[in-house]
C-alpha cells in the first residue's frame, strides 16, 4: 500500500523540480522530504530519482509515478471537500498567504475572529508575494492566496482561480518633511518628474507597475534605492534619499520627518482572495473568505 503522504512529497517534488523547492511548498525541512522519498522508493523496490548535477531528477518510474500522484491527491482533495461539506463546519487545516500589508493590515482581526466562530479550523499563514502565491494555490500548495491589482494594471489570475474582493485601498506619496511640496494638501504624479525613487524589489509586480505609472505619466523613474519593507522605504525617505508610494493597508508608524500628501488620481489598489474552483465549497473556504471580507469593510471604514 502506497503512503499518501509520500505520494503527496513525489507530487511536490515533481511540481517545484528540487528537494528544498519541495520541502517549501509542504513546508517541512529538505531532509524530511529526503526521508520520505527513500522510503517511498523502498516501497515501490526501485529508485524514483536520480542525481543531476548539484541536484535531483526524477527516472522514469518517478515520472510515472508522479503522474498518478497528482491524480489521486487530487481526487483525494475532492472526497476531503466533499465531507467537509456534508458535514458543513469548518474544520482541519486551512493555507493562506498574503503579501506584506495584507498580512499585517487585514489578518489578526480575521483570524482571531476564525478562531472565536470556528474552533476547529487550523489556519496556517506565510507571507508570500502575490506573484508566487496565486501559482501556489494553483499547485495546491495553498488553499487560499491574497492578490492585488492596481487602478491601472491588473495582475494575471489563472482561469480555474475564483477570487473575491476584500477592499480598494488608496495610497499616498510619502516625501521628505522639507520638500517643495510637503505642505500641499493633494499632488499628482506628474508632480514628481525630477524625484529620485524608492521602490519595491525589481521584477515584483508593484515595481513594475511604478515603473509603467511613472512612465505613463512621462516620466523615466530614477529608482535609486530598493526596499522590501515599507518602513524601510519611510526611512529612506525620513533620511532626504527620495520619494516613495505607500499604501494605507498595514501602514506602521510614520517616521519623523516624513509627509504623506494625497494623490489626486485616487491612486488605488485593488486587494481580492483567490481559490480553486473546486474547493469552493469548503466550509472552510468560505468561512475565511468571509472572515477576510469582513476585515477589509472594517480597514476601508476607517
Amino acid at each position: 500500500m502506497l503512503n499518501l503522504e509520500r505520494l503527496r512529497t513525489l507530487d511536490a517534488l515533481a511540481r517545484h523540480g528540487s528537494v528544498s523547492g519541495a520541502a517549501d511548498g509542504l513546508h517541512v525541512t529538505t531532509s524530511a522530504v529526503s526521508q520520505q522519498m527513500a522510503k517511498l522508493e523502498r516501497e515501490v523496490g526501485q529508485p524514483l530519482l536520480a542525481k543531476s548535477g548539484r541536484g535531483v531528477r526524477l527516472t522514469d518510474a518517478g515520472r510515472l509515478l508522479a503522474d498518478h500522484a497528482a491524480r489521486i491527491i487530487s481526487q483525494v482533495e475532492l472526497a476531503q471537500a466533499d465531507v467537509e461539506a456534508q458535514r458543513g463546519r469548518a474544520v482541519g487545516e486551512l493555507r493562506i498567504a498574503a503579501f506584506p500589508t495584507a498580512l499585517r493590515g487585514l489578518f489578526p482581526v480575521a483570524l482571531a475572529q476564525l478562531r472565536v466562530d470556528h474552533p476547529e479550523l487550523r489556519v496556517r499563514t506565510r507571507e508570500m508575494e502575490p506573484e508566487e502565491s496565486l501559482l501556489a494555490v494553483v499547485r495546491g500548495d495553498l488553499d487560499l492566496a491574497v492578490g492585488i491589482d492596481w487602478y491601472n494594471k491588473r495582475m494575471p489570475v489563472p482561469g480555474e482561480l475564483v477570487r473575491a474582493a476584500l477592499l480598494d485601498d488608496a495610497v499616498d506619496v510619502a516625501v521628505p518633511a522639507g520638500h517643495p511640496l510637503a505642505g500641499a494638501g493633494a499632488v499628482d504624479l506628474a508632480d514628481f518628474g525630477g524625484e529620485d525613487w524608492i521602490s519595491w524589489n525589481e521584477g515584483q509586480f508593484c515595481y513594475e507597475w511604478l515603473v509603467f505609472t511613472l512612465r505613463g505619466e512621462g516620466i523615466e523613474p530614477r529608482i535609486r534605492h530598493i526596499a522590501e519593507e515599507h518602513q524601510t522605504q519611510l526611512a529612506f525617505v525620513a533620511a532626504g534619499l527620495g520619494v516613495c508610494i505607500t499604501p494605507r493597508l498595514g501602514r506602521g508608524p510614520v517616521p519623523p520627518g516624513v509627509r504623506l500628501l494625497p494623490v489626486r488620481e485616487n491612486v488605488r489598489r485593488h486587494i481580492y482572495v483567490v481559490w480553486r474552483s473546486d474547493a469552493g465549497r469548503r466550509p472552510s473556504v468560505r468561512a475565511a473568505v468571509a472572515a477576510l471580507q469582513a476585515s477589509g469593510a472594517r480597514h476601508a471604514a476607517v
